[in-house]
C-alpha cells in the first residue's frame, strides 16, 4: 500500500533514493521495483534486518531490473549519515509526526538532495487524526507515538521555509480513516472485536484484488477523508553569481 503516487512523483532509473523512516519498506521497494539506486534508513534494528532480507528476496527473485541497487542500514534521522547532495530523490512517509525536531529533519533532507531534486513527504491527515486523538488517548500517548497533528498549510509551509519549493499535494488512504476510529473506539490493542475485524477483512481484500469499486469509492472520499496528507517539494538549484559587468580579459 503506497502513500506516495509516483504518477504526481516521478522516479527515473537510477535515481540515487533516500527512503527515510523506512519502516517496512513499502515505498523503498517500490523504488526499487523501478529501477532506482536506493537507500531504506531507519533506527529501528529489527526492521531494517527485514528490509534487508525483503531487497535480498526481490534481487533473487529478479523484481529489480538491472542497474537497480539497494541498501537497508541503520541511521538517526537528525545527522544522516551522507555527504552534502547525495540523492535525486528523498521520501519520509508517516514519520514527521513522531519527531520532535521536525525543523531538524527537514533541513538534513534538503542538505543530502541535489539541487533540482524532489522531495515527497506524507503525514496523518488533520482532521481524522483528531478523531484518532479524541476516542482515544492510547492511540498517541504512547513511546514514539504521534507527538503532533498538522494542518496542511502548517507543513507546506515548513516545507518552503527549509527552502524546498512545493509543487502539488494530496490526500490518501480514505478507507483506513474509519477503520482507525474502529481501532480507537474499541480499543488500539483490541484486534477482537467484531466491526474491528470485519474492516480489516475488508481492507485486506481491498488491498490484494484491487476491485474497481472500492478504488472509485477511496479516489471519491480521498478529499474528505483520507488518512494521509502528502506533499511534493523540489530543491532549487543555487542561481549564478550575478554579473558584475566587470572585464575579465
Amino acid at each position: 500500500m503506497l502513500t506516495v503516487d509516483f504518477s504526481r512523483f516521478p522516479l527515473a532509473p537510477g535515481d540515487r533514493v533516500l527512503d527515510l523512516g523506512c519502516g517496512a519498506g513499502r515505498h523503498a521497494f517500490e523504488c526499487y521495483r523501478r529501477g532506482a539506486q536506493v537507500v531504506a534508513l531507519d533506527q529501528n534494528a529489527e526492521e531494517i534486518r527485514e528490509v534487508a532480507k525483503w531487497f535480498a528476496a526481490m534481487k533473487e527473485a529478479g523484481e529489480a531490473p538491472e542497474g537497480a541497487t539497494a541498501t537497508a542500514m541503520e541511521g538517526d534521522a537528525l545527522a544522516l549519515p551522507f555527504p552534502d547532495e547525495s540523492f535525486d530523490v528523498v521520501i519520509i512517509s508517516e514519520v514527521m509526526e513522531h519527531i520532535p525536531d521536525d525543523k531538524g529533519v527537514l533541513a538534513e533532507m534538503v542538505r543530502v538532495l541535489k539541487p533540482g531534486g524532489r522531495i515527497a513527504v506524507t503525514v496523518p491527515r488533520y482532521g481524522p487524526e483528531k478523531v484518532c486523538w479524541a476516542l482515544s488517548d492510547a492511540y498517541h500517548e504512547v513511546e514514539g507515538g504521534h507527538i503532533r497533528i498538522y494542518k496542511a498549510d502548517e507543513l507546506v509551509e515548513k516545507i518552503r521555509e527549509a527552502g524546498l519549493e512545493p509543487y502539488g499535494s494530496h490526500h490518501a488512504h480514505a478507507l483506513h480513516s474509519p477503520y482507525w476510529w474502529l481501532k480507537c473506539a474499541f480499543g488500539v490493542d483490541n484486534d477482537k472485536a467484531l466491526p474491528v475485524r470485519a474492516y480489516h477483512k475488508l481492507l485486506v481484500w481491498d488491498i490484494m484484488k484491487k476491485p474497481l469499486a472500492t478504488r472509485v469509492a477511496e479516489q471519491a472520499l480521498n478529499p474528505l477523508i483520507g488518512k494521509s496528507f502528502v506533499a511534493y517539494a523540489t530543491k532549487p538549484h543555487l542561481p549564478r553569481p550575478a554579473d558584475t559587468g566587470a572585464d575579465t580579459k
